[in-house]
């Protein structure tokens, strides 16, 4: 029996839904999707230093969802989407739930439509 809400690998679902809940995070994956991005690349659009940026790269590494390397002087973020697919794949398991209960609800209203009508 699979055991639902649960992962049998070593990512931690937790750190990468605890990373996803914040905006700036969230921006911050959305900008390193058009590519690769120094702290102060990231920074700009934001009204935060440099070094807070930092913490949240920080936050989005430990959850395996940006990486970084050394080159030279700089250390350029990149995305690591591999744990997003964790996510999205735990996501999915309610697809089936909200897809079903969206077709119960729109019977429903579509019977009380025709109950309307048939009463004016």
């Amino acid at each position: 029996m699979k055991q639902i809400g649960y992962i049998n690998d070593d990512n931690d679902l937790d750190a990468i839904f605890a990373a996803l809940a914040d905006p700036t995070r969230r921006a911050i994956l959305k900008r390193l999707s058009d590519g690769e991005a120094s702290v102060g690349e990231l920074a700009s659009p934001f009204a935060m230093s440099q070094p807070a940026i930092s913490k949240h790269l920080k936050v989005l590494e430990n959850a395996g969802l940006v990486e970084r390397n050394i080159d030279k002087q700089k250390r350029p973020a990149r995305l690591k989407a591999d744990n997003m697919a964790i996510a999205v794949g735990w996501l999915e398991e309610f697809k089936h739930f909200w897809g079903t209960r969206f077709n119960e609800l729109d019977t429903l209203l579509t019977k009380l439509k025709l109950e309307e009508n048939k009463n004016e």
